[in-house]
């Protein structure tokens, strides 16, 4: 049986690696950021900021006066065009349809694609391969080709003009089923799923209970996303929707139609339009680091 006193002796003056490592860890944990690092993050912050700040600089002007001379300030005209922006659109309807639609979209698009991307990842059943090359080819195809036999279908279905010719084509996405099968392979371990089944529990309490709480980072990013892709959707609605019936998007186009364009009007509604998107980020902004946070330390 081997003892401490067998091992052998450290050459004297020679390399000491654990001591190394450990110093090396050390001098990491307390290098402070330098000035350059600071300076990059301002100016990326300040660059990211910058495009809200002037739509509200301008939208809190009156127009003729900003084009004269463009101030770095806000004025007080924020409110008075704001009103103008009620007064020449339905707001609040074209804001309350866009609400349901993303928040429905949203909601089914995570839901789908972390079952979907749980059975991709976990489950073993026939063609399980090749039905994920579909599905990850079907993100080659551009949106474009698919309008026209989409619209007669929803025609058909007696769906056109009507909220859900928007959001049923949008439950599910490929994106979301990819990047939720992904997520799941690498973040829930198969010993873990292989004992919850020993433990008796079924295959919907095994995702309910082991899975679910080890994807929650990946899919409030994933809801963030679908979140402004389905609200900032401008194509398909005005398409399929009528006037009487916008979303968000939908409905600002309106304040520009004409041959003169009153930015100070268009910029005090797409700044009001990006309020939720505002909420949004800070409801979900802590699930959104730590799945940053965690992807940053796997890699």
């Amino acid at each position: 049986m081997a003892t401490i006193t067998d091992r052998p002796a450290p050459v004297a003056g020679g390399p000491r690696p654990a001591k190394r490592r450990a110093s090396k860890r050390i001098s990491l944990s307390e290098r402070r950021p330098s000035f350059v690092v600071y300076g990059i993050l301002i100016a990326f912050i300040l660059g990211s900021a910058f495009p809200f700040y002037w739509s509200f600089l301008v939208a809190s002007h009156d127009d003729q006066k900003f084009t004269a001379d463009a101030p770095l300030l806000p004025g007080g005209n924020f409110f008075h065009n704001a009103g103008r922006v009620l007064d020449t659109i339905p707001f609040w309807k074209a804001l309350g349809n866009s609400i349901i639609v993303s928040g429905t979209v949203t909601l089914s698009v995570v839901i789908l694609s972390t079952l979907a991307g749980f059975a991709f990842a976990k489950l073993r059943f026939k063609g399980r391969g090749p039905l994920m090359v579909f599905v990850v080819a079907t993100l080659a195809v551009p949106t474009q080709l698919g309008i026209i036999p989409l619209y007669m279908a929803m025609a058909e279905y007696g769906w056109s003009g009507t909220l859900g010719a928007v959001i049923v084509p949008n439950l599910v996405t490929a994106f979301g089923v990819f990047w939720m099968r992904q997520y799941i392979a690498d973040a829930v371990p198969d010993e873990l799923i292989e004992a919850a089944r020993m433990d008796g529990c079924s295959m919907i309490r095994t995702f309910w209970h082991v899975c679910l709480p080890a994807v929650r980072p990946a899919a409030a990013m994933l809801g963030i996303f679908t979140f402004m892709m389905s609200w900032n959707d401008f194509l398909w609605p005005l398409i399929v929707l009528n006037a009487d019936n916008p979303t968000m998007q939908v409905a600002l186009e309106k304040l520009q139609s004409g041959y003169y364009v009153d930015n100070s009007l268009v910029l005090a509604g797409t700044t009001m339009a990006t309020v939720p998107i505002l909420i949004v980020f800070l409801v979900l902004g802590r699930q959104i680091v730590a799945g940053i946070m965690q992807g940053a330390v796997k890699g």
